[in-house]
């Protein structure tokens, strides 16, 4: 196992592949290879894809029986632990509505209801969380039909990332160590819109994590699991092809174009990777289709075409025909390592997703099933059932990012409300430690020192919406993201 996924999934249980350890071997086998044979410069290439629509279609197709074969006869992918959860993305990806997918026809056990019922458990994620516990499960939620601020009246996904900003270090998630945490961190707030398609998270938030992104980038044009930034010695290191597919994925997410310096550098990395004969990269451990569907996935992010111009090598090879040639037909499964003779459940999921053109989270198709929405949630507050609600507030100096717990005594409430339950519950605490008005519904005069002063007022937002003028009487629902700003 490289030590990108296993610091990963044993720590973090972020990254959507594992591998079992009986293929440590066969990997450190691979390192005997020459570096000669594995990436070869590439000159002018022709522009011709050379996997057909034809043969993608097939891969998907395919793709997409094996993973329905995963699925548990209670209707589940998700268990203890890393599992099958993010078949939901590749799934997705493919065209596949998980409400369609069920075990044995038995709909009532289909797995988004299934999965949403997974993550809405008190129990999940266990005793110890970790910020890519809750990005795994946005992502994810998200490609399967779920509003992941909206999961249960108690679960909103949203705001339990919101807990994990670092006041410390403003634009990592989780413990700044883990940089695949920020990563994520962008991939699950960036990627999954609200139902309607608007960016739920203010731009300034995703702004100052991209920042943090553009810091970690090694002198290589790419990334590592692992801080970097401030480090010389680490900002020299090899990157790893997985983390700079994902990383690239989060930048452009976010709205970063393709023609930044930090996405054309890390486009270079990566075809400094290709392997002629083959179309794959030359990961840690050699070519693997979970970190070659990585890359792919974070060129499909950023709207580069993985099978013309720099990733045609010369053989005529592109990384979406290592990817094709990885699968078993019949049966539709992805092996790991070429030489391998059985498929793996995760190599699998990153090979569809990224055959499918898909990067790390996708809008969920509209389900074939009579009836069913494509779109599940959590439509109001569930009086004394307690909640949290995601909160940023912005005096264009200081950004501050939380997670409001608090108990509703209706189904709706107010923003005084929620300002008022930030100053005792947010976390990380700092959220909110002034406020005028205290009470009453009136408009909101000042907030944390800052006050309003003729044109420079403070507003505020709900799920991406048109702001106005901040006010105690506001209405907020369920699930509702909710971003105060101060400027004219």
């Amino acid at each position: 196992m490289n030590s990108t996924h296993s610091a990963l999934t044993s720590a973090c249980s972020a990254v959507p592949t594992a591998r079992p350890a009986t293929t440590s071997a066969a990997r450190r086998a691979l390192l005997s290879v020459p570096a000669a044979l594995t990436a070869l410069a590439l000159t002018a290439v022709p522009a011709a894809a050379t996997a057909s629509p034809g043969q993608i279609a097939t891969s998907k197709t395919n793709g997409v029986t094996y993973l329905r074969s995963l699925q548990g006869a209670d209707g589940s992918y998700a268990g203890a632990g890393l599992s099958n959860e993010w078949a939901f993305s590749a799934l997705a990806a493919a065209g596949t509505a998980a409400v369609d997918v069920t075990p044995n026809g038995d709909t009532t056990k289909n797995a988004r209801t299934v999965y949403r019922a997974h993550l809405a458990d008190p129990a999940w994620p266990g005793s110890s969380p970790v910020v890519t516990d809750f990005e795994r499960g946005i992502i994810n939620a998200y490609s399967a039909g779920i509003d992941p601020a909206r999961v249960s009246a108690s679960r909103n996904l949203i705001a339990d990332t919101y807990a994990y900003w670092q006041n410390s270090a403003p634009g990592y998630w989780g413990s700044p160590a883990n940089f695949n945490g920020t990563v994520f961190a962008l991939l699950a707030l960036a990627g999954a819109k609200t139902p309607s398609g608007a960016q739920r998270v203010p731009q300034a938030l995703l702004d100052r994590s991209v920042g943090t992104v553009r810091a970690n980038q090694h002198d290589d044009g790419g990334w590592n699991f692992s801080k970097a930034e401030g480090d010389p010695d680490a900002l020299a290191k090899p990157s790893d092809i997985d983390m700079t597919g994902a990383a690239m994925a989060s930048l452009c997410v976010s709205g970063v174009p393709a023609t930044d310096p930090a996405v054309t550098k890390a486009k270079g990395f990566l075809k400094s990777k290709l392997i002629n004969n083959s179309g794959a990269f030359d990961a840690m451990f050699g070519a693997n289709t979970d970190s070659n569907g990585w890359a792919v996935s974070g060129l499909n992010a950023c709207g580069i075409n993985p099978q013309t111009g720099d990733f045609l090598t010369r053989a005529g090879k592109t990384p979406v025909d290592f990817l094709i040639a990885q699968q078993f037909k019949p049966g539709g499964g992805f092996k790991y390592l070429p030489t391998d003779t059985v498929p793996s459940a995760y190599a699998s999921i990153d090979g569809l997703r990224a055959v499918a053109g898909g990067g790390f989270a996708t809008a969920p198709p509209t389900p074939a099933t009579a009836g069913a929405p494509r779109w599940t949630a959590t439509d109001a507050f569930t009086p004394g059932t307690r909640t949290s609600l995601a909160l940023t507030v912005d005096d264009g100096t200081a950004l501050k990012v939380c997670s409001v717990a608090f108990t509703p005594d209706a189904t709706t409430t107010t923003l005084g409300a929620v300002l008022d339950a930030a100053g005792a519950s947010a976390t990380p605490a700092g959220c909110v430690t002034g406020l005028t008005p205290s009470s009453g519904a009136g408009a909101v005069t000042s907030l944390n020192g800052k006050t309003n002063n003729g044109s420079s007022q403070w507003r505020s937002s709900v799920d991406g919406a048109a702001s106005g003028a901040a006010s105690r009487a506001t209405v907020i629902g369920a699930g509702d993201t909710i971003a105060l700003r101060y400027g004219g």
